[in-house]
């Protein structure tokens, strides 16, 4: 029988004790220790941002050592892959693979075109924004689950949440079910019932909510990247760099934001680093 989707922080249900730590943070608490001295696996999808660190660090809470999966698809915010290395030192996973997918060769994004410009007018309730990548987060958890099957792992983390599903059709809870239930069918170890499940533990949370738990974690947020622009610095203007400050601000941690990194920079707010950026 095909298993659901987890969304709650207990999902993963076997659990170890073994404590690690994040420059300049504190160690994340875990659960109590467990008889087995095998923690166990799971693979993390890592793309530098916020979310999902903040979900790969909930797995090692929850006790799974955890191997980050992150991939160059041609985005143009390409230096989100150089956050995405450091979280994965920051977390210490246990290894962090990148992965180059050229989604670009035919774009169809404001992500991987930059003829189409990057939205900065808001999130749309029931529009679908053209930061979507078509197909994406189809070929990037396909790529998952295949790593997770070579490796045995028992979970396949995903950083998706609330924000996410109010406009891309491809991080919505029917979605990941949907997805739980191909996965248990296409591979062996889902025919066998030993297959990953997929874990979405911020499914149903705002960004506010998620800001207070990579706080509560321990998370390195100043080395994580969620600007859509293409900058060097996070450009303040992109619907991401707003949603993201405005959680930042709400749980008192405006030193974080973007205005106040390019302020440290000595950067106006709103200032482009590029000539011809479009966000």
């Amino acid at each position: 029988m095909a298993s659901s989707v987890a969304s709650d922080r207990s999902a993963p249900r076997d659990r170890f004790h073994n404590g690690w730590a994040v420059a300049t943070a504190r160690p994340i608490t875990r659960s109590p220790a467990t008889s087995s001295p095998f923690p166990p696996l799971a693979i993390a999808l890592l793309s530098g941002g916020l979310d999902s660190a903040t979900a790969a660090a909930l797995a090692i809470e929850a006790g799974h050592r955890v191997i980050g999966l992150s991939f160059d698809y041609g985005q143009r915010h390409r230096r989100e892959l150089d956050a995405a290395a450091a979280v994965a030192g920051a977390l210490a996973l246990e290894e962090h693979h990148v992965i180059a997918v050229n989604l670009a060769a035919w774009g169809g994004s404001a992500l991987t075109d930059p003829a189409i410009p990057v939205p900065d007018g808001g999130v749309v309730e029931g529009v679908i924004p053209s930061t979507y990548v078509p197909g994406r987060n189809t070929v990037f958890i396909a790529l998952g689950l295949s790593l997770a099957e070579a490796r045995g792992a028992t979970s396949l983390v995903l950083g998706v949440n609330a924000v996410d599903y109010s406009g891309y059709p491809d991080c919505r809870p029917d979605y990941l079910a949907a997805f739980q239930n191909l996965a248990d069918l296409a591979t062996k170890a889902g025919r066998e019932g030993q297959g990953a499940r997929l874990w979405a533990p911020l499914v149903a949370w705002d960004k506010a909510t998620i800001v207070r738990e990579a706080l509560r974690l321990g998370v390195p947020i100043a080395a994580t990247w969620s600007c859509y622009s293409g900058e060097d610095l996070p450009c303040g203007r992109c619907d991401s760099c707003r949603i993201r400050d405005a959680a930042l601000v709400a749980a008192g941690r405006a030193d974080l934001t973007s205005a106040a990194v390019r302020a440290g920079a000595d950067l106006p707010a709103g200032a482009a680093l590029r000539t011809g950026a479009d966000c």
